[in-house]
């Protein structure tokens, strides 16, 4: 399956005390970017957050937000931790008699300090783990929705290659007659320009000439990485950078045919071909 890069997904728990949520969304980007945004009592999952997020994501700039919304009529008690304070005091103690200019511990950072207002709200270990599961909800209804979005982009994409290989397949059979015209009128114009009629002369000049001109090649390899395309869109997977790659090489191809084009139809269909090219490139830069 494919996968878009860009999508949302929340989801929430009602608790005793308050409403835990998490909210996943993201857009395209050529790495794995991870921004989390969680309160101070969710801090300690950072880690186990960003490693569930990397085991099922490859790419993407993706932010996460954790929030626990109290409710208002919960009575919650606020407790002072007595032994964490004094051991901050203590420690404070002994900075300031090794630094003497060192400055006192003020109210407010001690009051801020992890754990030294306890309550008989929810235990932490607790709202840490139902935020983890939580979690694992959102990123399953996240997953879902860029597979949902990447469906879409694999079907404009199949769309865009089957106008792609209907202009292919149209001027393929016109090659032999249009390089067969374009000798014709080079040798005439050669004959004239030269003012002789040197037969082996001109026969090499022309086949110098139809060289230069013949696009069978570019065409051949065009529906090459058609193919490519195709069987990389069935497969799924991170297919994003090798589909980028191919836009490329297809994309080059496009250009040399129609500096190669010695006709009204080959340079029509090498700018259709690069129009649904970029096309498709701009809907590339979305896929995983």
């Amino acid at each position: 399956m494919i996968y878009s890069m860009t999508g949302y997904a929340s989801a929430q728990r009602e608790l005793s005390h308050g409403v835990l949520s998490v909210e996943l969304r993201a857009v395209n980007h050529r790495f794995l970017d991870l921004s989390l945004r969680l309160p101070e009592e969710f801090r300690a999952l950072e880690g186990a957050i960003r490693e569930k997020l990397s085991g099922r994501l490859n790419r993407g700039k993706l932010e996460c937000r954790l929030n626990f919304n109290v409710r208002e009529a919960a009575n919650t008690q606020l407790r002072l931790n007595n032994a964490l304070v004094a051991e901050l005091l203590r420690l404070a103690d002994q900075v300031k008699e090794h630094q003497a200019s060192a400055g006192d511990l003020r109210m407010a950072d001690i009051l801020r300090w992890p754990g030294v207002i306890e309550s008989d709200a929810l235990p932490t270990e607790l709202l840490q783990t139902t935020a983890l599961e939580v979690l694992d909800v959102a990123l399953a209804d996240f997953l879902a929705s860029r597979a949902r979005e990447g469906t879409k982009l694999a079907a404009i994409l199949l769309e865009r290659v089957e106008a792609m290989d209907a202009l292919i397949a149209g001027v393929k059979p016109l090659l032999p007659q249009i390089i067969s015209d374009y000798e014709a009128k080079l040798t005439l114009r050669f004959v004239e320009a030269i003012g002789c009629g040197d037969d082996d002369r001109v026969r090499q000049e022309m086949v110098i000439f139809a060289q230069k001109v013949d696009i069978l090649e570019e065409i051949d390899r065009l529906q090459t990485h058609i193919a490519e395309l195709r069987r990389i869109l069935q497969k799924g997977g991170n297919a994003g950078k090798r589909l980028d790659f191919l836009m490329q090489e297809l994309n080059r191809e496009a250009n040399t045919l129609g500096s190669k084009s010695v006709s009204v139809e080959t340079t029509k269909v090498a700018m259709e071909l690069k129009v649904l090219i970029e096309q498709m490139r701009e809907q590339v830069q979305n896929i995983e």
